[in-house]
């Protein structure tokens, strides 16, 4: 005869195998994530169609449960990093993500940049603030500033670049107040704040944030780039080809599904990227057939050799191409054959 399992003893156990899904483990995973197509989220106003498409490739993280951290112990192509691996010591999570939509804000007008000079097109830009990336712990910004503000007058004054705010900033005396004027989720507000010296820097006065010039680009015609709450700088060589395939006769995905990583500088230089392994995976089930891969200058330990290696694994009929530049990666797009 089978023992039945009485009925408090059983809820017990399904609170446990529950509570494991919600409770979290000082540890982040990550896997592959998304090969998502460019054309519907860049618009280029009047732009060209392409038969073909761009894609960016995503990495998917998240905070470990139990099941999620025992998923990752068994599973090849997903990996564990502790919270100091992600975060570092003094950085929090709010000021990790600020960062990270910072990069990708600025992989987007790099991107935007290199395609309409390549395009033959001028660019300007114009100066909007100051975003905050972090606040230093137990300065006078800590607690009334975050990762994320985007500061735009300091005593009523706007500066015309960052530089500007920090000669201000260093004309003050221990104890003076600031007023700053900023925004915050779309909301303007304010707040008057006391500068002291830094610790590891006695002879430095502030208010105790790291920061980066926040600018909008001008460009004509007019370009948005809309990428929700997507973070990084790994998308920017992605970016400005599918910018540049709008702004140019010519479709150079030549009916290709063409996916691929990383970041862009604003000379057209491509940088390596985090996590190609699973980029490569994802690229694969959405069925890209190129993938454009930082070559690093043929570095033994390049991204481009990792993601030959990850294809070799999973059996993809995927073309991997190594790249150095925008340039390299629109001469290989012209050479291909019109599919």
């Amino acid at each position: 005869m089978r023992r039945k399992i009485p009925l408090g003893a059983f809820l017990v156990i399904v609170i446990i195998l529950i509570g494991g899904m919600f409770y979290s483990l000082p540890y982040y995973v990550t896997k592959p994530g998304m090969a998502k197509e460019l054309e519907p989220i860049i618009k280029v106003d009047n732009g060209y169609k392409e038969k073909g498409s761009f894609m960016l490739t995503t990495v998917s993280m998240g905070k470990a449960n139990i099941y999620s951290y025992l998923e990752a112990k068994v599973k090849k192509y997903e990996e564990l990093y502790s919270e100091d691996q992600i975060l570092g010591k003094k950085e929090t999570e709010e000021e990790y993500n600020a960062q990270q939509l910072y990069l990708m804000a600025a992989s987007k007008l790099n991107a935007i940049d290199v395609a309409y000079r390549k395009a033959g097109l001028p660019v300007n830009y114009k100066y909007k603030g100051i975003y905050v990336v972090s606040v230093v712990p137990g300065m006078p910004a800590d607690g009334k500033l975050q990762a994320g503000d985007r500061i735009f007058k300091v005593d009523g004054h706007q500066f015309s670049s960052s530089e500007q705010f920090i000669a201000y900033m260093a004309k003050k005396n221990e104890g003076d107040q600031v007023t700053l004027t900023y925004l915050r989720n779309k909301k303007t507000l304010s707040a008057t704040i006391n500068v002291k010296p830094f610790k590891e820097q006695p002879k430095k006065i502030g208010i105790g944030i790291s920061l980066v010039d926040d600018k909008e680009i001008i460009v004509n015609p007019n370009v948005n780039v809309e990428t929700d709450e997507i973070g990084g700088p790994s998308a920017g060589l992605m970016f400005s080809l599918e910018i540049y395939n709008q702004l140019t006769k010519e479709d150079i995905t030549k009916g290709y599904h063409i996916a691929g990583t990383g970041t862009i500088d604003v000379d057209g230089t491509v940088g390596p990227i985090g996590g190609i392994e699973l980029k490569i995976i994802a690229a694969d089930k959405a069925g890209a057939e190129i993938f454009f891969a930082p070559n690093e200058k043929g570095a033994k330990d390049s991204n481009y050799r990792a993601a030959v290696k990850t294809a070799k694994d999973i059996g993809t009929k995927m073309k991997i191409v190594p790249v150095d530049s925008f340039d390299d990666a629109v001469r290989y797009l012209k050479k291909l054959p019109q599919k």
